[in-house]
């Protein structure tokens, strides 16, 4: 990749992923296939914002639970709720049980079902109680971390929703733009660094401290992959809606899998 078709999937990649300033000078499959390799570069920047935010709160004694909803908080007003908005959305066409294009017309709506809201509300209950733990038992720096983690699995398992052969639900949309962009073995090499920049993160606490990390963002990513081939049965591809859904899919699990053990 080149220096002007990165700058592009720079670009791209914040101006569609984040609330940070950049001018997208490029909407096309081009620019979408670099900026989803780039997707990864996007969630450091969410996770260095929200394990800034958790550890300034901490440190300023709000205790464990707040700093755990401070943590939480950032990611979903750095990408303005996006990524939450299509789980819920995505939870009601799964759970709606109707055909894939009737699913479709109804994760397209602009209200939230029951679905939409028992999922929404389980997933933030999750992810702050997790963050709660972290930052409880482990430390602010473990929960720092896990927070910066979980931003970054959570952009990853974009890149690999993104990869060929992975198709669009819709002609339309941010889904029929970045699907099935990225080639297969990057998309596994992006993960692949990924995972063991988890490690090293993770190797701050020790070596057993490393081999968690890097299970807990193979494991969000895993899960991810399992609601990803999930909704192409049942859509037929993937949707703006499914690549939410997926992002906070890896971040729950992620988050989950560092409190264990």
């Amino acid at each position: 990749m080149n220096a002007s078709k990165a700058l592009h999937g720079v670009r791209f990649a914040f101006g569609t992923l984040t609330v940070f300033p950049a001018r997208i000078t490029r909407w096309d499959r081009a620019a979408a296939r670099a900026g989803m390799t780039l997707a990864p570069l996007a969630g450091l920047a969410v996770g260095l914002c929200a394990a800034a935010a958790g550890a300034g709160f901490w440190a300023l004694g709000t205790g464990a639970l707040l700093t755990g909803v401070v943590s939480t908080a950032a990611p979903a007003l750095l990408t303005r709720g996006l990524h939450l908005d299509g789980l819920a959305d995505v939870a009601d066409g799964l759970g709606s049980a109707k055909p894939a294009e009737h699913a479709l017309r109804i994760m397209k709506q602009s209200d939230i079902g029951p679905f939409g809201v028992v999922t929404l509300l389980f997933c933030l209950l999750a992810q702050i109680a997790a963050l709660a733990h972290l930052y409880e038992q482990d430390g602010w720096a473990r929960g720092a971390l896990g927070a910066g983690v979980a931003a970054i699995g959570a952009r990853t398992a974009l890149t690999l929703a993104s990869r060929r052969g992975v198709p669009a639900a819709r002609p339309d949309g941010l889904g029929a733009v970045v699907a099935g962009t990225v080639p297969g073995r990057r998309a596994l090499v992006v993960a692949a660094l990924v995972t063991a920049a988890s490690a090293a993160a993770g190797l701050l606490s020790g070596p057993g401290a490393a081999l968690h990390f890097a299970l807990a963002a193979a494991a969000g990513l895993v899960a991810a992959e399992g609601l990803l081939r999930r909704c192409v049965r049942r859509f037929g591809g993937v949707t703006g809606d499914v690549f939410g859904a997926v992002a906070e899919t890896s971040a729950t699990v992620t988050l989950v899998a560092l409190t264990l053990g």
